[in-house]
């Protein structure tokens, strides 16, 4: 599977490394996190962030995405280490992208 090259653009706020793993976490924590999240399968959009391109080229979009490909369990919250490994696949994907994710 070759890499997907992201074509958003980038604000100077999202583009620095740590300011995109934070919003990583917090996406993460609020979109995902929860058992039932809000608008489950759709709560991602496809452009607007760095990250948001990241969690769709990862398959850490949604809580169906997770449970196909990570074998997170759907109907209860993300545990911490799980909200960790999410955000770790996010950050190493925009890292093999040449950006963001220190």
């Amino acid at each position: 599977m070759s890499p997907t090259v992201s074509r958003e653009p980038q604000t100077s706020d999202s583009a620095q490394p740590e300011n995109a793993l934070e919003h990583a976490r917090d996406f993460v924590k609020r979109r995902l996190a929860p058992a039932e999240p809000r608008n489950d399968g759709k709560q991602t959009p496809f452009r607007g962030h760095p990250v948001f391109t990241a969690q769709h080229a990862t398959a850490t979009c949604c809580r169906g995405c997770l449970a196909k490909w990570y074998a997170v369990p759907a109907g209860q919250a993300l545990t911490a280490a799980e909200q960790a490994h999410v955000v770790e696949a996010i950050g190493r994907w925009l890292r093999a992208q040449g950006g963001d994710g220190a």
